[in-house]
């Protein structure tokens, strides 16, 4: 269902991205708090280790256990609402364009529109336009869940006119180099190894087994978003320390803060502060969030689309009667 296929096509490419939308948004709810924890690891200098005095959090249950003690259960879902705007943006853009870029290479080239290596180009080309529309949104999301107490901002209005008016339009684009940088490696891997993986599965399993289809599809994603992040997973560090920039006063209560003039800066202050380890922290509860929000996307975005194919199929069949 994902992808172009000329010979099971019933859905649009509005309805994919209705579909995409759907699939973000319920997504978005049930892994926010594996975001906020993967955020605040990201932006902790320090060592993650329970051998660091100075390190706040040390582990995923005592990041858990911590963040509850001291912000409440709602500190889990913070930046929740730009964070929702990201996911159905980002559905949307991301899957209707996808949609259109294979049914594209389909009517115009030569290659099979389920070839692994056109979804590979497809989905980091897709992810890439979806990641400029929502950038900004990417960015407050950030903010909300990286600032601590007392707040910095109060709500979504005040973020934005603040951000607006102490440091300009541009700061709501910072990070966007690494960002594009991974997004694009990062969605073609995960769109292209959902590709293999259902091909594989379709290969080992008899066609009489096949009734578990939304199961295979959550596994399925599941792995290739494990596969995708791995892999480019430094790049989501160097985005999440340059969106904070600026924003040091609201870091004070976790620990050390830095400021980074771009890029190329940021990596080598990891590097030389930090260690090669620096480049993968958050990586256990990213991998974790990974799994389940990849497969999650995937398993409602497949089973929304054939909920649409399902309900068009019975009013074609309904119009034929009468």
């Amino acid at each position: 269902m994902v992808g172009y296929d000329p010979e099971a096509r019933c859905v649009s490419t509005v309805e994919a991205a209705a579909a995409g939308s759907a699939s973000g948004l319920v997504t978005r709810v049930l892994i926010s708090p594996l975001d906020v924890i993967k955020i605040r690891f990201q932006l902790q200098i320090e060592q993650l280790s329970s051998r660091n005095p100075g390190a706040k959090y040390h582990g995923i249950l005592q990041a858990v256990q911590r963040i509850f003690q001291e912000e409440g259960l709602a500190a889990f879902w913070k930046g929740h609402v730009p964070a929702q705007f990201l996911s159905v943006g980002y559905g949307a853009v991301q899957f209707m364009a996808f949609e259109s870029l294979t049914k594209l290479v389909h009517n115009v080239t030569s290659y099979n529109a389920r070839d692994s290596f056109v979804h590979f180009v497809c989905g980091g080309l897709a992810a890439c336009t979806a990641t400029v529309a929502v950038q900004p949104v990417d960015t407050l999301r950030t903010r909300f869940a990286a600032q601590g107490e007392p707040k910095i901002y109060r709500n979504l209005r005040h973020a934005v006119l603040t951000m607006y008016q102490t440091e300009g339009p541009r700061t709501f684009y910072r990070g966007l180099t690494p960002t594009i940088v991974a997004i694009f490696p990062y969605a073609g891997l995960q769109f292209s190894f959902y590709n293999i993986l259902q091909q594989f599965s379709e290969w080992v399993i008899p066609a009489e087994g096949k009734k578990g289809g939304n199961v295979k599809n959550l596994v399925c994603g599941s792995c290739a978003g494990i596969i995708s992040k791995t892999l480019t997973y430094p790049f989501d560090v160097f985005k999440k320390r340059l969106q904070v920039g600026g924003f040091e006063r609201a870091r004070a209560a976790f620990g050390q803060v830095r400021v980074y003039r771009g890029l190329l800066d940021c990596m080598r202050q990891i590097m030389r502060e930090e260690g090669p380890g620096g480049f993968f922290k958050g990586l256990s509860p990213s991998l974790l969030k990974a799994a389940v929000s990849t497969g999650l996307v995937f398993f409602w975005y497949e089973l929304f689309c054939s909920l649409l194919c399902a309900l068009k199929n019975t009013d074609g069949t309904r119009r034929q009667e009468g």
